[in-house]
Order: structure tokens, then C-alpha cells, then sequence
């Protein structure tokens, strides 16, 4: 068994909190990892059907999920699980994706004016493209 990684800590200032941060120093990759990436990257480009894009979803590589949402294959139910992955450039794929459906695109806006972010404005945007009007607190106004 190797020993631990090296790991470090900063602090990082949000307003009046400050959080550590623990980062991750000197994991490198074995050429069997990265070959193991290559392929799943490769995969995740190439799938045609749902039962494919299947192990994306839980990839711990977030590109590589990334990759699979942006993949012009992916079916509106594919794109709809992407759209509860935790980082948000998957969530962004989704908003942008074509394939994304209406519902879908409602999920991923946000009630909360303090919790709108990127994901959010991307979802407006493209509601908005396809002519649905928001109020001024961000309600949707028609479709």
C-alpha cells in the first residue's frame, strides 16, 4: 500500500468566513490511469445509445461527464440525469445541449435570487431564445 498523498490546506476568504481548502498535492497519474481516461474520454465522445452513456453518470472524472452531456447523441433522458450532476459545467452542457427539453431547463433555474449562478443564466438564456418572457424578479411570465 502507497502512502497518503501530500495535502495541504490555504484559507480562503468569503466575506466575513473564511474556509479551508484542502488540496491535493502530487497524486500523479500511473500510465494505466491515464490510458484508463483516454478510453472512458474517447467513450463518453462516441456514445450512441442510453445504455452507453450509463457508467457517465457516476464517473468520478468530472470532464469526462462534461464530455458525455456535450456528446450531440445524448437523448433528452440522458441529458435530463446529467442535469443533477453536482459540478456545474456538466449543468451548463445540459442548458446548452439541443436535445435538452423544456422541463428540463425549468429545473435547472433557481427560486433563490442569492443561488443564481451560471447554470441558471444559461437555462434562462435558452428559454428566452425560444421565446419564454421572466419578469423582473425572474418569474416566467409566458411561454
Amino acid at each position: 500500500m502507497s502512502p497518503p498523498a501530500p495535502v495541504a490546506s490555504r484559507g480562503l476568504c468569503h466575506g466575513n468566513t473564511t474556509q479551508t481548502e484542502r488540496i491535493d498535492m502530487g497524486k500523479r497519474k500511473t500510465p494505466k490511469e491515464r490510458a484508463d481516461e483516454e478510453r472512458r474520454y474517447a467513450r463518453a465522445s462516441a456514445a450512441s445509445s442510453d445504455d452507453e452513456f450509463e457508467p457517465f453518470f457516476t464517473d468520478p472524472n468530472q470532464a469526462i461527464r462534461n464530455v458525455a452531456a456535450l456528446n450531440p447523441n445524448a437523448s433528452a433522458a440522458v441529458l435530463d440525469r446529467f442535469a443533477d450532476d453536482r459540478f456545474w459545467s456538466v449543468r451548463i452542457a445540459v442548458a446548452e445541449h439541443p436535445s435538452t427539453t423544456r422541463e428540463t431547463l425549468l429545473r435547472l433555474l433557481e427560486t433563490d435570487p442569492r443561488r443564481r449562478g451560471v447554470v441558471h443564466h444559461a437555462a434562462r438564456e435558452r428559454l428566452e431564445a425560444e421565446g419564454v418572457r421572466f419578469d423582473h424578479d425572474g418569474g416566467i411570465v409566458a411561454e
